[in-house]
């Protein structure tokens, strides 16, 4: 298990960071993930960097989308923690019991059938492909 580094023991470069998180999030909770990836401040800023572009910019996908997909993609690759930090943020975001269920109906479905074609290395219908 990685050190989680607290703000008290952060460097300047990693508190800086914590503090943009702080700021961003309006909060001043810093989750565990952030904490162990303090351990190496390149990776800690290149990841906030990324995150908060691609889940906090405007666009075409609603926020409340963005979170689902982020828990359709932790479940299939079985990240305990993204899946809990993840659906703690799309039920702040309005996420219901129902659709979440639906969700898992959905992602477990989609796991099944992609596998399934894997394994039968199933051609791309013509029709399909360049659309």
């Amino acid at each position: 298990m990685s050190n989680l580094i607290e703000y008290e023991d952060a460097s300047e470069e990693v508190r800086a960071v914590y503090d943009d998180i702080r700021t961003t999030r309006q909060t001043e909770y810093i989750n565990n993930f952030w904490k162990a990836l303090a351990n190496h401040p390149p990776t800690l800023r290149r990841t906030w960097e990324t995150l908060k572009e691609v889940m906090g910019s405007s666009g075409e996908i609603d926020p409340l989308t963005r979170e689902l997909i982020y828990i359709a993609v932790s479940v299939t690759n079985g990240c305990e923690y993204c899946i809990a930090s993840h659906t703690a943020a799309a039920r702040a975001k309005g996420m219901s019991d129902k659709m979440f269920g639906e969700l898992m109906a959905i992602t477990g479905t989609a796991n099944m059938t992609n596998r399934l074609a894997n394994g039968y290395q199933i051609p791309v219908d013509e029709q399909f492909k360049n659309t």
